[in-house]
């Protein structure tokens, strides 16, 4: 399933000097569906970054012009908060240390699948967001009595009473996503947090709902997960 809508697609930079693998990244990646730029060296990649923002970088490892971890450096003075990924033939650990070290999410080696591909960059897009819009999550309401008028038809007793029903199912629903996300039941929860997320909108519970929506959509974040937890446990205090 694409996540994103045409017209709203993520952003990528991919910095690739072999055409061959520059065809098979490129061909995959706008399958995600996403807009891909595509450089050939540092000074292209520059050149392509100084005039837009992206979402995400892929950088080679090793270039005609310099090396993936110097141009990370470069490109983070002037964009500190784009995710990248490198990528790279070499199999060793310490290339791995390295570059995980230089500020690389992932290190994705080279010949790739493409199902390993997308999964890689699914999930640093997702964390990406959590990272980018965690001000948003803290600034969002515990209770949103807007929302929840809007609702229930400006039924002040009803807003009442649907969030005491809810306050007193949310300990059990808590603890069911925490079991679903300790046994890696992707099934059971993404059912308990599509049921919370409804549940949410007619409460009004704002922070609470941006949290699970961050879940769903990348149940491996710890950020998401922390995020989650603060805001079950801001409603239950």
């Amino acid at each position: 399933m694409n996540t994103y809508h045409q017209g709203n697609l993520p952003r990528l930079l991919l910095v690739e000097d072999d055409m061959t693998s520059q065809g098979f990244f490129q061909f995959v990646l706008e399958s995600l569906p996403a807009k891909v730029d595509i450089a050939d060296s540092c000074a292209s990649a520059l050149r392509l970054a100084q005039a837009g923002t992206y979402d995400m970088w892929l950088l080679d490892v090793n270039l005609p012009d310099g090396n993936g971890a110097n141009l990370l450096r470069i490109l983070r003075e002037r964009h500190p908060r784009t995710v990248a990924l490198a990528h790279t033939a070499d199999t060793s650990q310490e290339i791995q240390r390295t570059l995980q070290q230089a500020g690389f999410q992932e290190t994705l080696v080279k010949p790739i699948s493409r199902d390993a591909l997308l999964k890689s960059v699914r999930r640093a897009l997702a964390k990406s967001a959590v990272k980018a819009d965690g001000e948003v999550a803290e600034a969002a309401l515990d209770w949103d009595e807007s929302a929840a008028m809007n609702a229930l038809n400006g039924q002040q007793a009803h807003v009442r009473a649907l969030r005491e029903l809810f306050l007193s199912e949310l300990p059990s629903t808590r603890d069911a996503v925490s079991h679903a996300l300790e046994e890696h039941d992707d099934k059971t929860l993404h059912a308990q947090l599509h049921k919370l997320q409804a549940s949410c909108g007619f409460v009004g519970a704002s922070r609470l709902a941006y949290a699970v929506r961050q879940l769903n959509h990348d149940p491996a974040s710890m950020q998401a997960r922390q995020q989650f937890g603060s805001a079950v446990s801001a409603l239950l205090r």
